[in-house]
């Protein structure tokens, strides 16, 4: 039996034991909790023709939190979709998105491929990918998924889904598609905790080679994914939902470890996500940015090659090809 999973058919992480988030502790949090005040940041205007019409510029857009549309050699792939109002089981409650999607589903181009990293509900969103099902039913992208998530797909009958464990790999499209450790947990119920796998995500391509993070505590399995991979060309690592860090830490990186994960995997450029979008943790909303300026000025790194976008914003990834 592999290291991470457990006699009880669930998993652990590598190099921590378990995520120590009992429900007295959830409660604790929640009871001392001042949530933090939404911020308007400004929206980039993008242009859903020229997405849904490219075939030959590299393109990296950021339509909020997780959920990265990559485009490249003619492939469209969507990390961690979610494009609908609240990140919970129910739609009169729950955390609330402050910043609308930088792309509506309808205006999304066609997607070949989507990962998902984990099943919370900031990142794995039914409606979003019930919609994205609908609207594409005749060529359903592959949806590549951590251990034991295909099932949850199958009820709601959305095809095309592969399942990997860490360290499996699987080719689509001239992609290899790696699913690699980092520090999580899952579960979407009081009694389902770690019954599905987590995962980060490697695609690689012949010209690129991309690392995202999804969700994730800062661990040795940086140090171990640099080593495997010498080197990435892009990595999307979390800035933001650090705080308090004592309820945190262990499954959310601060800046200062999102800067320390872009050095461990030796990126030449990273973006960052899981901030700006919904108010996950006690953090300003705003303050995750500016930490990450803080940090990148400790270390000697430019802003440059450790960027932050704009909702909506698509830049162009030019600059990235080998």
């Amino acid at each position: 039996m592999k290291t991470h999973h457990l006699a009880d058919g669930t998993f652990k992480n590598n190099y921590l034991e378990s995520i120590d988030k009992p429900f007295s502790k959830l409660l604790k949090w929640r009871w001392n909790r001042v949530a933090p005040e939404p911020v308007a940041f400004p929206m980039a205007d993008n242009d859903p023709e020229f997405l849904k019409n490219n075939r030959s510029e590299p393109t990296l857009t950021w339509i909020g939190h997780s959920t990265l549309l990559l485009q490249f050699e003619g492939l469209n792939i969507l990390t961690d979709p979610h494009l609908t109002r609240r990140a919970s089981p129910v739609s009169f409650a729950g955390p609330e998105r402050y910043m609308k999607p930088g792309i509506s589903i309808e205006d999304l181009p066609h997607i070949d491929l989507i990962v998902i990293s984990h099943n919370h509900y900031d990142h794995l969103d039914r409606l979003t990918l019930e919609k994205i099902h609908q609207k594409q039913k005749d060529q359903p992208p592959r949806i590549f998924v951590p251990l034991n998530q295909k099932e949850w797909f199958e009820d709601l009958e959305i095809p095309n889904v592969v399942e990997m464990d860490w360290w499996e790999e699987q080719e689509y499209l001239g992609w290899k598609i790696h699913a690699v450790p980092v520090q999580h947990w899952s579960g979407r119920k009081l009694w389902d905790r770690n019954q599905v796998l987590w995962a980060g995500w490697v695609l690689e391509h012949p010209k690129f080679r991309f690392f995202f993070a999804g969700d994730t505590g800062y661990s040795n399995d940086f140090i171990d994914l640099g080593k495997k991979f010498e080197g990435f060309d892009l990595a999307a690592i979390p800035i933001g939902a650090y705080s308090p860090r004592w309820f945190m830490k262990q499954a959310h990186v601060n800046p200062e470890e999102a800067v320390k994960i872009h050095q461990d995997i030796d990126s030449r450029y990273s973006v960052a996500i899981h901030w700006g979008t919904f108010a996950m943790a006690d953090e300003p909303v705003d303050e995750p940015p500016k930490l990450l300026e803080d940090a990148l000025t400790q270390k000697g790194i430019s802003n440059k090659h450790f960027f932050v976008m704009q909702h909506g914003e698509t830049r162009s990834l030019q600059f990235l090809l080998r």
